[in-house]
Formats: structure tokens, C-alpha cells, sequence
């Protein structure tokens, strides 16, 4: 089970803040409205999105989302990504006018601003701060490059409706809309769950996954006794924030039941194992969900496909692959795979994360090694037709990465 620090009991976030703002839910994009009105305010000054949820009553991970929101608009720019800062863009005005709370109300005091670099401090969705300015007249950040992962490691957006994939995801979790992405592993679904959601929790699924797995259960005190600690779900929901259900088809559907009524109009769940407590989610809260097509065990029932309603296919970026400076021999190996398996010949063709490891291998043992290994990490059933194809494209017969005689 995935250990969370326990969360109070009460149904709302725990944040410590003044009641400036009315609680519940707002409206669509009021929230985001707010905050632009916190940065238009003090147009010099740096917040933290922890500082704007205090004045503001609501949760960081909601704010934090929000302000993620108005930095792909080019209405706010990310100042310093550790801690995270923020301050006001030529357009931010504009994105704190409309209809809903006055703007009179308290405004958190400002942070020291960090000594300003000469260039441009990239945003959550890739654009730097030069390019969000530079959009300011279309009223759009424009797409933008490489966003770096909470792990340090960088996610590449692609095109997804007219958009960075990285945004749209943000713009789906800003309209409530639960997204599942599915495709075959190692194509890199995680990641831009991961590049999107800063604040993200992920259950990794299998076909041991519990309901405690999701809401917690009973563990033993350090100073004796038991003591209820809370999973990964009601901490998302209490906290506001993005819930990733990775390999969701591999849960026992009697388990993924607890999710729903989070995901549908009540936002509420009972946690009978703790005195049947009652859970609302938060501002923020959302759920995304991951599904493996054809790994055995993997099921994807009508419940679960209907509680999401964007389904996005997610496959490899072959072009991408080139871009990173992976061998083209083995991007056409993958390719060529690859039209194989749609046509029903073969179950496996390499994908992203099987290039990238093979130049790993390459790196360390040479490039004869790593196409050996490729196909040794083949499903034996799918060998002959993988190693057929490898033998084709480099010219030579290929047998699977093997000890050789003694030394």
C-alpha cells in the first residue's frame, strides 16, 4: 500500500487559512480569476502558490493548479521553479476582471524575489517567460518546449487538439473532464501525467490492489496501539489534488468502485473502516487513469470506460526518438514492428522506452550488444518475427544477448 501522512478527519483540506473567500466549489474558472487578482494587485511582487491559498481559503494544490492554468494563458509567469514563484504578466489584469468576488480582500504578503537570471525561467507547460511576454498581444503562451518532471527528468509535449498534450491535460482537469490514457507500455503515459500535474499521487494497479490501497487502513503506532493512516485517494481529494490510477484495468472492478462517487456529482466517498467518515474533495481534486491494452490481465469494463470521458490513445513518438539521438536503424527497427503489430502479426514492438534503453545499452556495450539485447527482450512467442526484422535492417544474423565462452 502507498503510505501517505495522516490527513485530519475533517472533509475539508487541511490548509490553515481565514475565510476571505466563500468555501465550496466555484464556479468554472472563477478560482483561476481570483488568483490573477492576487498577482494584478501587487504587479511587482512574488507569491508562492501556498501564500495565495492562505489569503484566498482554498487548498495550495487547487491554486497551484490554477496558477499553472494562467501561466499556459501567459497571464501569470513562473519566476523560480524551486520554490515555486509566481508574479503578474502584462495580461494578468485582464484575466482578474469579470463577474464574482470583489477584489477587495486580504493579499498575502509578497515573498523576496529571487535574483532575476538572464534567462528565462521555463513554465510548467514549456514556454519561458520571454515567450509568455512575447504572447501577451495574442492573449496565448504559445507552445513551448520541454518540461521537466518532479524526478528531474525531461518530458517532451506533443500535439494534442491544437495544443501541448501537457496543457490540454491541464485545461481537462480545470473543466472537471477525467482523462484515461491508453496505449501499449512504455510509450510514456506516465510522464505526461507526471509533466502535467506537478502536485500528482499515483496508485500503481496490479491484481493485488485493495480498497485500502485507496482510502487506508489501520497501522500499528509507533507508542502502541493502531492508528488510522489514510491512502493515496483521500489524500488527493482533501488536498486537491491530481490522482493518477496507474494500470487501472489490472484492479479488481469491486475496488476501483470506491473511486466513483469522487469522480461523479457527489465528490464524496465513506470510508467505513473509519467509523464510516465522510470525504469531500477539495477544489483541484481530479483523476486520470492509465490502461495497458492487451497485457494479460488488463480489463477495461463499461464502468470504468464510462466514468472517463476523454480517452486519449497514447503511441511512440518515433520522431521524437530521432530527436534524441537514437539510433536510426533501431527507430526503424521499432517502426517496422510496430505496422506488424497493428496488423495483428505480432503482440510486442518496441516502444520509446525500449529505444531509449537500448541506446543506454549501446552507451555502455556497444551498439552490436544492444540490438542482441533487443531482441532478447522480446516475448518468445514474437522472437522469430522480431528477430527476422532486426536481421533484415542490419544486415546480419541476430541472436539474443547471451554469455559467451570463458574468458
Amino acid at each position: 500500500m502507498t503510505t501517505v501522512p495522516t490527513t485530519p478527519t475533517a472533509a475539508a483540506p487541511a490548509t490553515t487559512a481565514p475565510a476571505p473567500a466563500a468555501p465550496g466549489r466555484l464556479g468554472q474558472g472563477e478560482l483561476r480569476r481570483r488568483v490573477a487578482v492576487v498577482l494584478s494587485d501587487l504587479p511587482g511582487d512574488v507569491f508562492t502558490p501556498g501564500e495565495i491559498a492562505r489569503a484566498l481559503g482554498r487548498s495550495a494544490g487547487a491554486v497551484g493548479n490554477a496558477l499553472a492554468a494562467l501561466t499556459d494563458r501567459g497571464e501569470a509567469e513562473l519566476v523560480s521553479a524551486s520554490p515555486r514563484r509566481y508574479r503578474a504578466t502584462a495580461t494578468t489584469d485582464e484575466a482578474a476582471k469579470g463577474g464574482g468576488a470583489p477584489r477587495t480582500r486580504p493579499v498575502p504578503a509578497p515573498a523576496a524575489a529571487p535574483a532575476r537570471s538572464k534567462v528565462a525561467p521555463a513554465s510548467p507547460s514549456g514556454t519561458s517567460g520571454a515567450s509568455e511576454k512575447g504572447s501577451a498581444k495574442g492573449g496565448k503562451a504559445a507552445p513551448g518546449g520541454p518540461v521537466v518532471r518532479p524526478n528531474g527528468q525531461t518530458y517532451h509535449p506533443r500535439r494534442l487538439a491544437d495544443l501541448p498534450d501537457v496543457a490540454a491535460l491541464r485545461k481537462l482537469r480545470e473543466a472537471s473532464v477525467p482523462a484515461m490514457l491508453y496505449g501499449p507500455p512504455g510509450t510514456g503515459k506516465t510522464s505526461l501525467v507526471e509533466a502535467a500535474f506537478p502536485d500528482l499521487i499515483t496508485v500503481a494497479g496490479d491484481g493485488d490492489t485493495a480498497v485500502a490501497d485507496f482510502v487506508g487502513e489501520y497501522t500499528q503506532a509507533p507508542g502502541g496501539g493502531y492508528e488510522f493512516v489514510y491512502g493515496p485517494l483521500v489524500t488527493a481529494m482533501t488536498e486537491g489534488r491530481a490522482l493518477l490510477i496507474d494500470d487501472a484495468t489490472l484492479i479488481s472492478p469491486k475496488v476501483l468502485a470506491v473511486v466513483y462517487p469522487a469522480m461523479d456529482g457527489r465528490r464524496q466517498i465513506t470510508v467505513k473502516a473509519h467509523k464510516g467518515e465522510v470525504i469531500t474533495a477539495a477544489e483541484g481534486f481530479y483523476v486520470v487513469a492509465g490502461h495497458n491494452p492487451g497485457v494479460h490481465g488488463a480489463v477495461l469494463t463499461e464502468a470504468l470506460a464510462s466514468r472517463f470521458a476523454a480517452q486519449i490513445r497514447v503511441s511512440t513518438d518515433y520522431d521524437l526518438a530521432r530527436a534524441l539521438d537514437i539510433a536510426p536503424r533501431a527507430v526503424r527497427v521499432a517502426r517496422n514492428l510496430a505496422r506488424r503489430q497493428e496488423s495483428g502479426e505480432i503482440g510486442w514492438a518496441p516502444q520509446l522506452r525500449e529505444l531509449i534503453n537500448f541506446q543506454k545499452v549501446a552507451g555502455v556495450l556497444g551498439d552490436e550488444a544492444a540490438v542482441a539485447n533487443l531482441l532478447g527482450v522480446a516475448p518468445e512467442e514474437d522472437r522469430d518475427v522480431v528477430a527476422e526484422v532486426v536481421s533484415a535492417v542490419y544486415g546480419r544474423a541476430v541472436t539474443p544477448l547471451a554469455l559467451g565462452q570463458q574468458v
